[in-house]
């Protein structure tokens, strides 16, 4: 690597966090963009030409350039960190299951849930809450005994799930109920290089 990644970026985006994070994990050397999505930055060309869909997080590595913060979990595992992606075919599906949980249940659930309280968002409360507590509760069983998603030690799977679990308290989702969760991010918060993610004042967090 030549030069730092350019990562864009917005504070409180828990995706583009996801990425932000992963970096500082890893070390590898970035330096974040902050879009002005209040002004619309990202719906502007030059925006636009790095993301067509007009959404943060995008990375530019050299003339390479990536959005969709999973995707750019694993491109920067696999090109930067490879042991944050496991090449065993078994622990890579399990990787791949919790990404799957991080666009699916966890943006319908607790991550919906904070855009209503810190963005207004017109989305059913009631519904977030549900798919919150359904999801909170499968990590939570699966978390027993464990202290990172997949295997031994930690991976972007972990990455993936963090942001938007440890700020559900902002869309009003308790994690008083969930002990093995809040050991995961924990365990993660005690990593070398954790990069936590601007707290806002809502719900529970208020």
């Amino acid at each position: 690597m030549t030069q730092p990644i350019r990562i864009h970026s917005f504070p409180l985006s828990g995706h583009a966090h996801r990425v932000e994070l992963f970096a500082s994990l890893t070390g590898i050397a970035h330096e974040v963009i902050n879009v002005d999505l209040a002004g619309g930055e990202h719906k502007q060309a030059a925006f636009l030409a790095l993301n067509p869909a007009g959404q943060v997080p995008v990375i530019e590595d050299g003339s390479t350039v990536i959005s969709d913060s999973n995707a750019i979990l694993v491109y920067l595992a696999r090109r930067y960190a490879p042991s944050w992606l496991p090449t065993d075919p078994v622990l890579e599906a399990e990787v791949q299951k919790f990404l799957t949980l991080a666009a699916g249940e966890i943006a319908f659930g607790p991550a919906a849930a904070r855009l209503i309280n810190v963005f207004n968002a017109p989305l059913d409360a009631e519904f977030c809450a549900t798919v919150a507590g359904r999801v909170l509760g499968k990590i939570d069983a699966h978390m027993e005994g464990r202290s990172f998603l997949v295997g031994d030690a930690p991976t972007i799977a972990d990455v993936a799930v963090y942001s938007y679990v440890a700020h559900a308290p902002e869309g009003g989702i308790s994690l008083d109920p969930y002990p093995n969760v809040r050991a995961l991010l924990a365990s993660i918060e005690n990593l070398q290089g954790f990069k936590p993610m601007p707290a806002t004042k809502a719900g529970l967090a208020a």
